[in-house]
């Protein structure tokens, strides 16, 4: 059976945009109505309707539920949703890189916490969750390091997964390169983890029980750059960002490696690499590299009615650069079926 990104490129031609004046759109939902919500680092989620009209819901820890006012305040300073995923009610699960903690808002923007420590240890930086078909909540740690950015470094590797079932919230697997967003393939049989240190990507069998019973690298084992985003498409291919050196990517079924857009500035980004590698590296070097459609591409969305249309999730852009793909995305959990 061929394969529809056979050939497929994408150049800066090819782009549209939706939004704008967002600030750290990261993480990126799509609905059937047309509808995205993208994570915003003013404490909050944008709602994206059909029509390009948008809203910030603005996070307010729910006092309701235990909350003192105080805790309420600080809070408010201190959040910064990164990775986002629908519960099965429709509210937002966020996994929080400012308050390391995962948290459900409604879409009026009540949050509660879900998780702060696992085996009684706070759980450390989360982030990125998911949703699978059975109701399991996946979630990604980086690192257990307080100061997450010691561990952009080739010798970490204290990031782990973890899932809240009916036996409540465990670790899964642990020793992951500053561990980033997850995927399942169409079967939910082998869960598909981001190493961004690792530049690779670790898939886990996950057996009926929700353990881990293998664990390969999926792909090449250096992809050449920092992954952030994935996403599966309808064939099977898995689409990446390349955070930083800003490159959309697709490994096929097969395990090949495909550049599908290339928005890479390649001086920094090598200097950036260079000093990765002799465990150097610097925000100055980090904040030097980033293309000119989005800067720092996090993450890929496929949405629009017929799961088409891709959209870029980014750490420092102010709106979300889409496009066509000749193939659909593979339907979310919260996707009709």
């Amino acid at each position: 059976m061929a394969n529809s990104i056979d050939g497929f490129t994408v150049t800066r031609a090819d782009i549209s945009y939706v939004g704008q004046d967002l600030q750290r759109p990261e993480c990126i939902l799509a609905e059937p109505d047309g509808s995205l919500w993208s994570a915003d680092a003013r404490g909050g989620v944008v709602h994206i309707r059909p029509d390009g009209s948008q809203k910030l819901v603005a996070q307010a820890l729910a006092t309701t539920f235990g909350a003192t006012q105080d805790e309420a305040e600080r809070f408010t300073k201190g959040t910064l949703p990164n990775g986002l995923a629908f519960d099965a009610d429709g509210s937002i699960l966020i996994s929080n890189f400012g308050t390391d903690r995962l948290e459900r808002m409604s879409r009026t923007g009540e949050t509660t916490v879900m998780l702060d420590t696992i085996d009684g240890s706070p759980i450390g930086k989360v982030n990125f969750v998911l949703r699978d078909s059975k109701g399991r909540i996946w979630l990604t740690i980086s690192t257990r390091i307080v100061n997450w950015m010691e561990a952009i470094s080739p010798k970490i590797a204290d990031g782990y997964v973890a899932v809240i079932d009916e036996r409540g919230p465990r670790i899964v697997a642990d020793g992951f390169r500053f561990t980033n967003e997850i995927r399942f393939d169409a079967r939910e049989e082998w869960l598909y983890v981001v190493e961004t240190t690792g530049r690779c990507i670790t898939r886990l069998r996950i057996d009926e029980k929700g353990e881990s019973v293998a664990r390969e690298i999926f792909g090449p084992s250096d992809t050449g750059g920092f992954i952030d985003g994935i996403a599966f498409d309808a064939h099977g291919n898995l689409w990446g960002t390349h955070v930083m050196s800003d490159r959309i990517f697709a490994i096929t079924p097969q395990g090949d490696f495909r550049v599908i857009l290339d928005d890479d500035n390649p001086v920094p980004s090598r200097a950036l690499y260079e000093a990765f590698e002799r465990d150097e590296a610097t925000p100055d070097l980090m904040l030097a590299c980033g293309g000119e459609i989005a800067p720092w591409f996090a993450s890929v969305t496929f949405g629009g009615p017929d799961l088409r249309t891709v959209y870029i999730g980014s750490l420092r852009g102010t709106k979300i650069p889409c496009f066509r793909s000749p193939v659909a995305g593979l339907p979310m959990a919260h996707w009709p079926a």
